[in-house]
């Protein structure tokens, strides 16, 4: 049984069209949603037009801020402010330009720590917020995780070859060496405690590298994503399999 098999697999007509249907897809599910509502976010070009898309005058007075939270499955280590920030792009691109409560804000920390130390005290967030030390899945972290993929197969920080894939028992690893910079990755545990985890890919450069996670190449971070919920893919046309 491949990913394809197992995904709700969808693809729009171009990314901004991708990115407008999604954003009102995220807003029901916030809508129906009982309390709280936990959002993993990604980097990247795609969903940058996404969280632009939450923040237009379509969606935002409907969208529930008080109550919806928002995370971040991975991060340059770098400054809050710095221009390769995940943080600051989804910041720029739609935190700033809508009313979210400050306490609904929970970036990974990159201040006065190292990359470990960064790691292990996102780690406590996720757990605080969570309100266990383990993951339960009749309980997921999250309502939706957010994900992209590399031309390599890497989502998240969660890079080919890298120790990080195999681990099971923290949520949140440095990762230094696979790029110029260190990261700071969730595992994939957490990533997977979700009820929904979607994938956004746009562009013919993309063609392939979908076509061989959606056929569940082991060989790519990617596909190995199994969330305790329901995955899903969302490309344009130009990057959906042929």
């Amino acid at each position: 049984m491949t990913v394809a098999d197992l995904a709700d697999i969808r693809f729009f007509a171009d990314a901004d069209r991708l990115a407008a249907s999604v954003a009102e897809w995220i807003c029901g599910r916030a809508l129906a949603a009982d309390g709280r509502f936990a959002i993993c976010c990604s980097g990247g070009s795609t969903p940058r037009r996404l969280y632009a898309a939450l923040a237009q005058p379509a969606i935002a007075p409907r969208f529930p801020w008080t109550r919806v939270h928002w995370f971040w499955g991975d991060e340059r280590f770098v400054p809050p402010d710095h221009p390769d920030s995940n943080f600051r792009m989804v910041r720029d691109a739609l935190l700033a330009r809508v009313d979210v409560p400050p306490g609904c804000i929970h970036p990974i920390p990159t201040i006065a720590l190292s990359p470990q130390q960064s790691a292990a005290r996102y780690e406590e967030m996720l757990k605080a917020y969570h309100g266990a030390d383990r993951l339960d899945p009749n309980r997921p972290l999250f309502d939706l995780v957010l994900l992209g993929i590399g031309a390599d197969g890497h989502t998240a920080s969660l890079f080919p070859g890298n120790p990080a894939l195999d681990e099971r028992a923290r949520w949140a690893v440095a990762v230094v060496g696979a790029k110029s910079e260190a990261r700071i990755t969730l595992t994939y545990p957490p990533l997977e405690s979700c009820r929904d985890a979607v994938f956004l890919a746009t562009g013919a450069a993309k063609r392939k590298i979908v076509a061989r996670a959606q056929t569940g190449d082991p060989a790519l971070p990617a596909a190995r994503v199994r969330p305790v919920g329901r995955l899903h893919w969302f490309t344009d046309r130009e990057a959906a399999p042929a």
